[in-house]
């Protein structure tokens, strides 16, 4: 087949015009759709009221000791196939009217709960929480969205805090101190610790008001330490420690700690030991200088006659006057 140039020029002009139409023709194409999200759970909104994105982020349910409260959980479910959600609270207090729902496609279901309060119930801030759990995503971890509940049982609110188990113990060049931080009350407590320490001579360790961190649920305790660098090395202290938080909670104990160097330990011992020592050696020079005679042995009978008690030999003439028999030396 022949060549033809004009043939030739037109193919390529064509091939340039299609790619540079490509990039134009794929940009005015619509995007495509995002995915929607998993379903959800979330407060439902109070009566009349449309479903928004400024409903409640959390349940708030106050009452007195005995007492029922009700509200419901709305599950929303935008994808296009139905999800079985089951649900349940944190707690005994809380129940739900079905405890597994099934939401179809683009819907939104409510599901009503009640929360009843104990009569013996203490006052105060009592946290929980609505689990939800299903096939398919979540809003939280998948296939499961959780609820906060805030429910604040009313009455007297009382503030009570105390420190046990305080102790001293020494770890190398510093020392520890442990206690226990225990909620008496039935409020949430914010605890701060001030720590003093006094000594013989005086005072050797003040630490100041300070926030400790996180926070004390009624009931609740806590197990904690403070590191005291460079404790003295002589000397018999005191550990105080005092625990306030807010509505007059107040809490104070305290821990006694020796420190002793080695040496002074060590001298008590040495002393004993080198007394022992001494003793003996009295007694070995004693026995020595009385020839290694025990006392109360019986003396030697020599063939010059017994000796008598001061151990000089016995005289003859003395011993025939003694006998009373007349004989005459």
């Amino acid at each position: 087949m022949p060549f033809r140039p004009r043939t030739a020029v037109s193919g390529a002009i064509l091939a340039t015009v299609a790619v540079l139409l490509c990039p134009a023709a794929a940009a005015a194409r619509p995007a495509a759709a995002p995915a929607p999200p998993g379903w959800s759970a979330a407060p439902a909104p109070g009566p009349g009221v449309t479903p928004g994105d400024r409903d409640r982020p959390y349940f708030y349910l106050a009452g007195a000791p005995g007492t029922v409260m009700n509200d419901r959980l709305s599950l929303r479910n935008p994808t296009g196939r139905a999800v079985t959600v089951r649900l349940r609270g944190t707690g005994a207090w809380i129940a739900f009217a079905d405890k597994e729902v099934r939401v179809p496609p683009r819907t939104r279901a409510a599901v009503p709960f009640t929360v009843t309060v104990p009569p013996d119930a203490a006052p105060g801030e009592h946290p929980a929480a609505l689990i939800a759990t299903g096939g398919g995503t979540g809003r939280g971890v998948a296939g499961r969205d959780t609820v906060p509940v805030h429910l604040r049982v009313t009455g007297p609110a009382l503030a009570a805090l105390t420190v046990e188990n305080v102790s001293v113990r020494a770890r190398g060049d510093a020392a520890v101190i442990r206690y226990t931080l225990v909620n008496r009350g039935n409020t949430v407590l914010a605890p701060r610790l001030a720590v003093r320490a006094d000594g013989v001579f005086g005072p050797v360790l003040r630490r100041a008001v300070r926030a400790l961190p996180g926070r004390l649920a009624p009931g609740q305790s806590a197990d904690l330490t403070e590191t005291w660098a460079g404790p003295p090395a002589l000397d018999a202290v005191e550990v105080r420690l005092t625990a306030t938080a807010d509505g007059g909670a107040h809490g104070s104990a305290t821990a006694s700690y020796t420190a002793l160097p080695w040496g002074v330990v060590a001298a008590p011992a040495f002393l004993l030991a080198a007394g022992g020592v001494l003793v003996a050696v009295r007694r070995r020079r004693r026995a020595e200088r009385t020839g290694g005679v025990r006392e109360g042995a019986p003396e030697p009978i020599g063939s010059g006659g017994a000796r008598p008690a001061g151990g000089q030999p016995a005289d003859p003439a003395a011993e025939l006057t003694s006998t009373g028999s007349g004989a005459r030396a």
